[in-house]
Parts: structure tokens; C-alpha cells; sequence
């Protein structure tokens, strides 16, 4: 029976789901192990199992992983050849001993050392440790915690693709198993060239920042990204869906809108990044990890002022509550120990409850959801019946829209939005509706008489 078949009954067993997860491929190692074809039935023998093992650990596998094969072929054994031979209780046993001694070993190793644990953060031992070392390294280059999922993500399914487990596996594979999962993304997912290429960035790294290792005409692979028309708003359907919001969901909307901001941008804003005095917004670590100064709208400032009071007054409480604390970037929060409290560095845009961070494991209260405001954002659009497809990004490409279209600099536009190229802002003008530029249709030209019937 093929490891495909072998998948599809698991489906029917009441297992739970890392096991449904984990199993196939683990027994398509197992196959790989045997060299037989994974069309037919595999040999469940206890001296090839123990010496399947064997080749694991040497190979560096945990023990934690190894005790999920033995499991996965005892399963194999039991819904193909339907048999209770040969017996691996007593391996099964040993396994569940020594991946508890590293366990424990591992613990301790983590925890006489806490800035190894607020630094690394606290990663699944669970996963492939492959995964783990991605992990690793994309905190190590302070990849945001997106990056990090997407990346894990999409090589969860690589390894899934090939039957893949450790390091060790990956050695066999390299350009024609990229392009082939990529092909396959494009051919069978008929994913976009954006996905497609997200794909490709986390393999890239796999390889080069996790592996180490140098791939040949990988470059070839990229999709080439077509180009498109950004959704923009006129000025009155702006108003209208302006005039649709209530509450802090209308000043997000304005600031994103009247600032240029995107919308994690917007939801990350610390009340220190308002000047009201220089009429200024700071926006720290945007899209490239980059830095820069938008304006401040006037429109905003009353609302601004009265939002700023309610995350006074509700940090006050929480700091009463025995609580305050805020999640901070990179190592800031040892470089300044008391920052962490201070009323600066609260989010302007606080959550309604209080979360715990899923590296450093401290409650904090992070900043509100993103699908909060879209949510606003949709119903706020179908009210004012704006047909066209909206989304909270089409606010920052009006936003540099109608700035263009009453005279603004373009390169002004350009810092604004926080463009590295300016060729990326002049996709704005492609979209501009300027009286001088009108152009006239030949049919509007034409002096028709369309007869009416009676």
C-alpha cells in the first residue's frame, strides 16, 4: 500500500492532529530508509525499525521525534498489515524515557540563562528541527513575528511535499525540488505571482540562512509580479465612508486616510509618536524596518487628544491592577528597564483585554486587532455604497492620490508613503482624474440623436 493510501486511513482513525500531521511522513522516511517504492507495501520488521532508529539518531534527530516515528510505523503496521507483530512496546518505552531526560535537560539549559529565553523566545519543541533552527535564525535577524510564521509556514509544506524530516534529509534536495513545489504552487494551487514569490523568499532563506548551503539559478524561479491599478476613493466617497464611522474606528480611519498610513502602521502607534506640536506622526519600524515622519492631520487632532485621555486613564487602571506593561522591540526593554510602564509607550490603540506574548510568555496589552477596523471599514463601505472592491489600503493610495491630484510634489508624496523608489509612487499618477488631463472620449464627441419610441 502506498504512503498516500496509508494517509487517506489515517483520516479515519481517531488520532489527534500532529499525528495526523506527522505520521505519513514519517513512514515515508521509513520507506526511503527501506529503498521500496512507496506504491507498495512496506516491511514492518523490529531489526529494521530499531535500525531505522539507530540511523535517526546518529542523524541528530531528538528523541522526542524518534519516539513519533516508531509510532508512526506502529500505526502502519496496525491499519495496513492489520497485525499486532512485531511488538515495539518496549521501544516505544525507552524513547518516552530519553526524550523526557532531554526535555528536562533542555529546560534547565534555557532557564539558567534568561536572556537566552527573552531573546530566542519560546519556540514549540514539538516542530521539526528544521523549523526550530528557522525560528532561530529569523528572531536572530529581528525578522517581524509575520515574516517568521509565513517563512515556517511555507516550509512545513516543503518538508511535507517530500516526505522530509531533519537537516540531514535536505541534503539530497535542492533547485529542481524548489522549482518543482514552486511549479506546483502555480500549475495546481494557481496561487498569485505574490504568493508564489512569498513561497520562494522562505525557501531562499531555508537554504541560505538555515542550511548554509548555495543554490544554483535559483534566481530563475521568481514569478514576475504583474502590475496593477491601486483602488482609490474620490473625494466624496472618501467623505461617505468617513461619514459612516463613529468612535476610534472613524480616527483610525482618518489617520490612515489623512496620513498616508498603513494599517499595522496605524494600529502600532505609540501615543509618544504624536507631535502635536511639530503636527507631526512618527512611524517607528515600518514596511523595511524603516523609520519616517507623516503628517499630522488637522481634522484628527480633537479626537487624537481625546483618545490619548482614555489610554491614560485605562493604563492607569491596569497599572493599579498590578499590570502597565507593554511589549517593546528588540532588546529596549533591558537597554530601559521602566520604558516597559511608562505612559509614552503604550499603544494608542490599545486592545480590550490583556494577552500574554507568545515568545517571552509576559502579560502585556498589545494593540487592537487589524480585523477590527476592517470589519468597520466593510460594513462602512456597503452603507455607503461604494461597489468597487475596499479594502483599508485603498485610504493610503487616496491618501497619495489626491495629494498628487492638488499639486504636492511627488517626491514630497514619496517620504510620505515611505517609498524607497519613486517609481513605486508613480503608480498614483496612472489613476489621476486632473480637469487639464481629462480626456475626452470620441463617442462623447459624437453628436448623436437617439430616436424614442413610442
Amino acid at each position: 500500500m502506498s504512503v498516500g493510501a496509508f494517509s487517506k486511513l489515517l483520516a479515519e482513525c481517531d488520532l489527534d492532529v500532529q499525528s495526523l500531521k506527522w505520521f505519513p511522513m514519517w513512514v515515508g522516511r521509513y520507506a526511503s530508509f527501506l529503498k521500496t517504492p512507496r506504491t507498495i507495501r512496506l516491511a514492518v520488521d523490529r531489526e529494521l525499525v530499531i535500525e531505522f532508529l539507530r540511523s535517526l539518531r546518529d542523524s541528530g534527530v531528538p528523541a522526542w521525534q524518534r519516539l513519533q516515528a516508531v509510532r508512526a510505523i506502529e500505526c502502519y503496521r496496525d491499519v495496513v498489515h492489520c497485525a499486532a507483530t512485531p511488538n515495539l512496546r518496549d521501544v516505544v518505552q525507552k524513547l518516552t524515557e530519553i526524550s523526557e531526560r532531554e526535555r528536562q535537560a533542555a529546560e534547565q539549559s534555557v532557564g539558567s540563562d534568561p536572556n537566552l529565553a527573552e531573546s530566542v523566545g519560546l519556540i514549540d519543541p514539538d516542530e521539526p528541527a528544521v523549523i526550530q533552527r528557522l525560528r532561530r535564525e529569523c528572531r536572530l535577524l529581528h525578522y517581524s513575528r509575520r515574516t517568521e510564521k509565513a517563512y515556517a509556514g511555507w516550509v512545513e509544506r516543503f518538508l511535507k511535499r517530500f516526505s522530509l524530516i531533519d537537516a540531514d534529509s535536505l541534503a539530497a534536495v535542492g533547485e529542481h525540488e524548489v522549482k518543482e513545489f514552486l511549479s506546483q504552487l502555480a500549475v495546481e494551487g494557481n496561487v498569485a505571482a505574490s504568493t508564489q514569490n512569498q513561497a520562494f523568499s522562505g525557501l531562499l532563506f531555508l537554504f541560505q540562512k538555515v542550511l548554509k548551503r548555495k543554490l544554483e539559478y535559483i534566481d530563475s524561479v521568481r514569478a514576475n509580479r504583474p502590475r496593477r491599478l491601486p483602488v482609490v476613493l474620490s473625494q466624496d466617497e472618501a467623505r461617505r465612508v468617513l461619514a459612516e464611522l463613529s468612535g476610534r474606528e472613524k480616527l483610525m480611519a482618518q489617520l490612515m486616510y489623512g496620513a498616508g498610513l498603513r494599517l499595522m502602521e496605524c494600529l502600532r502607534l505609540r501615543v509618544k509618536d504624536v507631535v502635536f506640536e511639530l503636527g507631526q506622526i512618527v512611524v517607528r519600524e515600518g514596511k523595511g524596518d524603516k523609520d519616517r515622519i507623516t503628517v499630522l492631520p488637522i481634522a484628527a487632532r480633537e479626537g487624537l487628544q481625546a483618545q490619548i485621555e482614555v489610554v491614560r486613564q485605562l493604563h492607569e487602571r491596569d497599572l493599579t491592577a498590578g499590570h502597565g506593561q507593554v511589549w517593546l522591540p528588540h532588546a529596549l526593554a533591558k537597554k530601559y528597564p521602566n520604558a516597559a510602564g511608562e505612559f509614552g509607550w503604550q499603544y494608542l490603540f490599545p486592545a480590550h483585554k490583556l494577552s500574554r506574548d507568545p515568545r517571552s510568555e509576559c502579560v502585556h496589552r498589545h494593540h487592537l486587532h487589524e480585523g477590527v477596523l476592517a470589519t468597520a471599514l466593510k460594513q462602512a463601505a456597503r452603507t455607503a455604497q461604494i461597489e468597487r472592491p475596499f479594502t483599508s489600503h485603498a485610504l493610503r493610495h487616496s491618501f497619495a492620490t489626491h495629494l498628487l491630484e492638488s499639486g504636492s510634489d511627488i517626491r514630497t508624496v514619496q517620504e510620505l508613503l515611505g517609498h524607497a523608489d519613486v517609481s513605486t509612487t508613480m503608480i498614483y499618477t496612472h489613476v489621476l482624474n486632473r480637469p487639464g488631463l481629462a480626456v475626452r472620449s470620441p463617442l462623447d464627441s459624437m453628436a448623436l440623436t437617439v430616436p424614442v419610441r413610442a
